[in-house]
């Protein structure tokens, strides 16, 4: 870019011919001569003019002679107030030169009268004394280059700065005299100077505020400084080229702070993850190359493995996990800083810097101990979560069951993945329960929050579901009662921690019983999302059942829903992690696992999970994913047999020979003799004690136990207790217990059932076995 108006201004100098107003006179002081410029100055023509007294035409407004009579041999500078022609005054500075022989007298001398306007003449001396003082005075730095980048002028500034004098700088590259100098502006960085001024030279665009780093070669140290320097084209009033000027000053103190205070404000970018190894990353990221050339991060192994610091010493096992060694200078180049967390010594920083650059100064030393100290409180903050994650998840694994256990009526598959996002893992969790009666309870939840907290919590809420669900509850009994012990902070936690309440409050929970016999579902759910159901032959699509409010928060009764279920059906009971994301709702989360289990319908259960899986779940959930598939199986007919009993103690050798001809023929002979007296205890209770109708029931679970249930129309519930040996009777129950793998009572809706499972043995017990049992009976 041209200088704005460098012809015009060079020709609209005071003493440019089209400026300056010429007048000559004869020794008369008659006018003999009268350019244009007079004329546009004063408004006379020369015909007005030529051959009169110049006194009628350069009327002074102060009525003082324009000239000396006796002036020697002229006047310069004087200044003056004229009247124009049309009566206005012109304020004017007035030079009189004597024309022809030095010897000439004043009055027989021409004289030539020439005048500026004071304005104009004031204007140009200022400029000129800045022109003078910033290339004399000036503490900005001057330098005139051609074309090659070879200096041809510097101001005084220029050599006292570099104490370089200027018969040295003539005709030198700048090269050549800052060796080590380097461009260090962005989006010029790595550029030549020279090329910078050839494109200056050429298109004549200017370039403003380039940074340029180097040492001062008069200087004792090599400290590096750095220059704002700004580049514009010097051409003359024909537009001829003459070279490229730049003006430099120091702004090494400036850019230090600058620089000091973007690094401050990128140190946001320490600690984006809760991994220290790339806490490290980030922090040299920051440090590298502004604040040092180089540099490395050491950290104890113990900080690595998310366990307590040790004591720091020479011998403290560490490993080097960002950067590279390097030679370490022996002078002030080089930092090592303690990465320190209140009273731990994490490890140790090491920076660098490598010549030219100069040593690290006081502001450099506190800027670093200021990022080294946001990257140790960064890289405890990871290893304090490292290590809470580690025990929530291994807490979390220990508490969900490692195996689902194996009956007839369900065929199972699971699949957890705990949260990997900053706030730890979850508090998800299922579970499958057997129940009494070839019914299966199947359970989905998870804890709001995350990390330890949230792990207990899950624990104590599964053993409180398992505990309820033993009680043989309904499903919305059983939340109904889950939610009051909530609600009332009675299942554990520390009501302190959480402003009385208790940490479960809020929780998830579905809770599902399957009965085989009838081939039934009933389903209550606490804020949770219903399951999916896949029908055999049918599309998948969620049950449609009352969601209920979560646990804690409502105080509201929950209701139920129950639902025929086709044998093989496949159940999808999972937590809101498989189904929502960053990027997707629940609802479309869940139709995309209905398509998923549309397209699969006949897989196992564990073929099917790992399709989910594959089929685009997340590496890194932010929350827990618990999913659990269950296809169910109805108890075939053949398996079950029941009778109705009535209410006569005669009735009882009945009740037994029926059993005796079922367990025939089920080819069940092994544990008639047990099954057959534990029939014998329950249908005398319910005769003795209890209220018709009377029903037995035998069911066959294939190859894990056989179920005996005898249900009466009375809610009460009998009690196990030893009898005395003097007592005739007290000893049913405690046989019962004895010789069955597990008993109960579940309450009907007409009343209670009572129910023990006996072990299918390959073997039948031998007479040893039943004397233990009677002789424990009678007290013996």
């Amino acid at each position: 870019m041209t200088m704005p108006g460098a012809g015009e201004r060079y020709l609209d100098s005071p003493f440019g011919l089209g400026t300056m107003a010429t007048a000559v006179l004869d020794h008369r002081d008659d006018v003999i001569g009268w350019d244009g410029a007079a004329q546009d100055l004063y408004g006379y023509t020369p015909e007005e003019v030529l051959g009169k007294p110049a006194r009628a035409f350069l009327v002074p407004v102060d009525g003082r002679p324009l000239f000396d009579p006796d002036r020697p041999g002229g006047s310069g500078g004087e200044k003056r107030a004229l009247r124009r022609r049309d009566g206005s005054v012109v304020r004017v500075v007035l030079y009189a030169l004597k024309l022809g022989p030095a010897e000439a007298r004043p009055a027989t001398a021409a004289w030539g009268v020439v005048s500026v306007e004071a304005e104009r003449m004031e204007r140009w001396a200022t400029d000129q004394a800045m022109l003078n003082g910033l290339s004399t005075q000036s503490p900005i730095s001057l330098t005139v280059l051609d074309a090659e980048a070879r200096v041809t002028w510097v101001n005084p500034t220029t050599t006292e700065t570099f104490g370089i004098g200027p018969d040295e700088w003539y005709g030198r590259q700048v090269r050549d005299l800052l060796p080590d100098g380097e461009i260090i502006s962005p989006g010029l960085r790595g550029r030549s100077l020279e090329s910078v001024i050839e494109h200056v030279l050429r298109t004549g665009e200017s370039v403003i505020d380039l940074h340029y780093r180097s040492s001062v070669p008069g200087a004792p140290t090599t400290r590096q400084h750095v220059w704002s320097c700004s580049y514009f084209r010097l051409q003359d009033a024909a537009g001829h080229h003459l070279g490229v000027c730049e003006s430099a000053f120091d702004i090494t103190e400036r850019y230090e702070a600058q620089r000091r205070l973007e690094l401050l404000s990128r140190s946001s970018s320490i600690g984006t993850t809760l991994d220290g190894v790339r806490t490290c990353e980030e922090f040299l990221a920051v440090a590298v190359p502004d604040l040092a050339d180089t540099g490395w991060v050491d950290l104890a192994e113990s900080v690595l493995a998310g366990e307590e610091p040790v004591p720091w010493s020479a011998s403290t096992p560490s490993r080097r996990v960002t950067g590279g060694g390097a030679d370490l200078p022996a002078d002030g180049r080089r930092l090592v800083l303690s990465l320190t967390a209140g009273a731990a010594r994490l490890g140790t920083v090491t920076l660098l810097r490598t010549a030219p650059r100069g040593a690290f100064g006081d502001a450099d030393r506190a800027l670093a101990a200021e990022l080294v100290a946001r990257t140790a409180v960064c890289v405890d903050n990871g290893r304090r979560y490292a290590r809470e994650r580690a025990t929530a998840l291994l807490l979390q694994r220990n508490l969900l069951p490692q195996e689902l256990p194996e009956h007839t009526a369900v065929e199972t598959a699971h699949h957890y993945a705990p949260s990997t996002g900053p706030t730890g893992v979850g508090g998800d969790w299922y579970d499958v329960i057997p129940l009494s009666g070839a019914r299966i309870g199947l359970v989905v939840g998870d804890v709001v929050g995350h990390g330890l907290d949230a792990a207990v919590t899950m624990g104590r809420l599964r053993t409180t579901v398992r505990a309820l669900a033993a009680l043989d509850l309904a499903p919305e009994e059983l939340l109904g009662r889950l939610d009051a012990l909530v609600g009332q902070a009675r299942i554990g936690g520390d009501p302190e921690g959480a402003n009385g309440m208790d940490p479960a409050v809020g929780a998830r929970c579905l809770y599902l019983v399957y009965d085989a016999v009838h081939g039934r579902c009933a389903a209550a759910g606490a804020g949770h999302l219903p399951p999916v159901l896949v029908a055999p032959g049918g599309p998948a699509a969620p049950l449609e059942m009352p969601v209920g409010l979560p646990l804690g928060v409502g105080g509201l009764p929950f209701e139920s829903a129950e639902f025929e279920i086709a044998e093989r059906s496949l159940l999808a009971l999972f937590t809101d992690g498989l189904v929502t994301g960053p990027e997707r709702d629940p609802d479309a989360g869940v139709a995309d696992l209905c398509r998923t289990l549309t397209e699969y319908p006949d897989l196992r259960p564990d073929e099917t999970r790992d399709r989910i899986v594959a089929s685009g779940l997340p590496a890194h959930p932010r929350d827990d994913i618990a999913l659990l598939l269950v296809r169910v199986h109805a108890l075939a007919e053949d398996d079950m047999a029941g009778w109705r009993i009535d209410p006569d103690p005669a009735k009882v050798a009945g009740a037994r020979a029926s059993t005796n001809a079922q367990l025939e023929h089920w080819g069940l002979d092994a544990v008639g003799f047990a099954v057959e007296l534990i029939v014998s205890e329950l249908v005398t209770n319910a005769i003795r004690y209890g209220a018709p109708p009377v029903y037995l029931r035998l069911l066959r679970d294939k190859d894990r136990a056989l179920i005996c249930e005898v249900s009466d129309g009375r809610e009460t519930s009998p009690h196990l207790r030893r009898a005395r040996p003097d007592e005739e009777g007290g000893r049913g129950l405690f046989l019962v217990a004895q010789l069955a793998d597990r008993w109960g009572t579940r309450y009907t809706r007409e009343g209670k059932a009572i129910w023990a499972e006996v072990p299918l043995a390959t073997e039948e017990p031998g007479p040893d076995l039943f004397g233990d049992v009677l002789g424990a009976g009678l007290g013996d």
